[in-house]
């Protein structure tokens, strides 16, 4: 096939370098986003998010002329889509997640529009068992005189196929070229087409599969990902009320040579290892045992560093009897869901900071190097502050993201500092 022009649906955080790595090999780009910010920041040659390399990479294809942005689809060969794959609102604490594929809805109708004969559409989205059949059917309900591959298989006039994305924020350019890819196509004709495309840029191999399989590989790899920092999570909260250091006791173990115990932290973020394994709890919710219970101790850790806050603060009291509980100042360093991104999804440092703000028991100041602005949904009393600043005026330092700046801080910066470490970088 020939891939002159490709549309990439969703220019946030896998959107975005996604199609700067297609623009990076001279294709003609064409990203799709309803964000008129993000599109305008693009056609200007900037970004807007955080992702190391790829502000040069956009702005040399924005300047060149391979890359633009837009708000519609528009004509292409390829169209990857790549939009939020969130969960409906649930009634209590107690009741599992579903998955909303509105986002995926809404881009496949807009994408029908400009379909035609012999185009590729890729699912990209990290989506349930099953989300890529239900896309092609919304693309077939649209448009009646195409042909797709679940009524006329491999001599369907358009080929669908799902392609999870497996990158590491913070490493996204590097990744998204040397990593393996999972093609499931709808039909052999589909995955050969996908394979094609991908191969533009990228170098890592292309494994085949069906459509279901691709989707649950990548389920399968982030609930992995949670059931082992589960264990760890829950292995530091048992350490803390035995007196145990967990971060040596891991690296002790770990001398084992089949031992590989993960650190802990405060909580698990982002839009994927703390996301992903819901899809599959939602539909085999009687199968998902461990999973499940991987999810309650991920997902309950931050609360549990609030209450470490809460003891904290009492013990700083009894060491200062001249302090009201109003008086006392606590700094939570990061709010993002991992180290050195901007990326607040998911995030339990953003969950932790805003939970001890809502108690209203003491000045709450944020330390997030990544962002210029608190976002407009947590609590309006946090403060927004720098490293130093956080460090003088606080009498109590949280670690929650182990991002580079706070690594640089030896331990004679907080020699004043009451400290919660829950990275193990200042224990």
């Amino acid at each position: 096939m020939s891939f002159d022009t490709i549309s990439i649906i969703g220019l946030g955080y896998i959107g975005l370098p996604t199609a700067a790595m297609f623009a990076s090999k001279e294709k003609k780009v064409i990203g799709v986003d309803i964000n008129q910010h993000a599109v305008n920041t693009i056609n200007a040659g900037g970004i807007h998010i955080v992702e190391p390399e790829l502000d040069l990479i956009v702005k040399k294809a924005v300047d060149e002329g391979f890359l633009r942005a837009t708000t519609s689809p528009e004509p292409a060969d390829a169209f990857l889509i790549a939009v939020p794959t969130p969960f409906l609102p649930i009634e209590d604490q107690d009741s599992i997640p579903e998955p909303d594929l509105s986002y995926i809805k809404s881009a496949a109708k807009a994408v029908a529009k400009v379909l035609k004969k012999g185009d590729l559409v890729i699912l990209e989205s990290t989506s349930p068992v099953g989300a890529t059949e239900q896309m092609s059917a919304w693309l077939a309900e649209e448009r009646s005189d195409l042909s797709f591959p679940q009524t006329h298989g491999e001599d369907a006039d358009i080929r669908i196929a799902h392609c999870p994305e497996r990158v590491l924020p913070g490493h996204v350019v590097s990744e998204l070229v040397e990593n393996d890819r999972v093609i499931g196509g709808l039909t052999n004709k589909c995955s050969l087409a996908a394979i094609e495309l991908y191969q533009i840029f990228v170098k890592g191999d292309c494994a085949v599969t069906n459509a279901r399989t691709a989707e649950m590989a990548k389920l399968s790899e982030n609930s992995c990902r949670d059931v082992q920092i589960a264990f760890a999570n829950e292995l530091s909260i048992i350490c803390d009320k035995l007196d145990i250091n967990v971060w040596e006791l891991i690296s002790l173990a770990n001398r084992h040579p089949r031992i590989n115990i993960l650190q802990p932290g405060p909580g698990v973020g982002g839009h994927c290892i703390a996301v992903d394994p819901w899809f599959i709890i939602s539909e085999t919710p009687s199968e998902s045992t461990l999973i499940h219970a991987a999810r309650k101790v991920n997902d309950s850790k931050p609360n549990w560093v609030v209450e470490k806050v809460k003891s904290t603060i009492t013990d700083f009291l009894s060491a200062n009897p001249t302090k009201a509980i109003g008086e006392v100042t606590v700094a939570c360093f990061g709010l993002s869901f991992k180290a050195n991104i901007d990326d607040l999804r998911e995030s339990p440092a953003l969950e932790i900071t805003n939970s001890l703000a809502s108690l209203e028991i003491c000045k709450i100041l944020a330390v997030e190097p990544n962002i210029t602005e608190l976002p407009s949904f947590i609590s309006n009393s946090i403060e927004l502050v720098s490293t130093s600043q956080a460090i003088n005026e606080s009498d109590i330092c949280v670690l929650l993201v182990d991002h580079c700046e706070f690594e640089q801080l030896s331990e004679g910066d907080l020699k004043n500092n009451f400290i919660i470490d829950t990275k193990g970088v200042w224990v």
